[in-house]
């Protein structure tokens, strides 16, 4: 008997949740259901197949940074250059540059709450 599925969600602390909803909602395309949340479905009319990681890191890892929580959320995106771009002429915190390898691209972003954003666009055909 399989115990884990999945990622059913990822909860987190905010000082301000209804202003942080509002910067996902308008700056990553996030659908903010009333009660507060979204709900990915995968493999549905709008979704591609595609997996969710679950990863733990040494407790001295920088990955993070310069987050100032101890969690990054992963966003698969379709295009990540024209995101970033978007996100940078919204005047968002963009960090770094991009960076690629046989995994995708990948790109970063802090939200109002200092949290660090990965943005990831997978390879062609995944």
């Amino acid at each position: 008997m399989k115990r884990v599925t999945g990622i059913g969600g990822i909860f987190f602390k905010s000082k301000d949740p209804k202003t942080l909803n509002a910067w996902y909602r308008d700056h990553l395309g996030l659908d903010v259901s009333e009660w507060g949340g979204t709900v990915f479905e995968w493999g549905g009319p709008d979704s591609s197949p595609g997996m969710t990681l679950w990863t733990p890191f040494a407790e001295d890892t920088n990955k993070m940074e310069p987050g100032t929580a101890s969690f990054m959320v992963n966003f698969r995106v379709d295009d990540l250059d024209a995101l970033l771009g978007a996100l940078r002429s919204e005047g968002c915190n963009v960090v770094g540059e991009p960076e690629s390898s046989e995994y995708g691209k990948f790109g970063w972003v802090l939200d109002p709450d200092g949290n660090k954003i990965e943005l990831w666009e997978p390879p062609a055909g995944q």
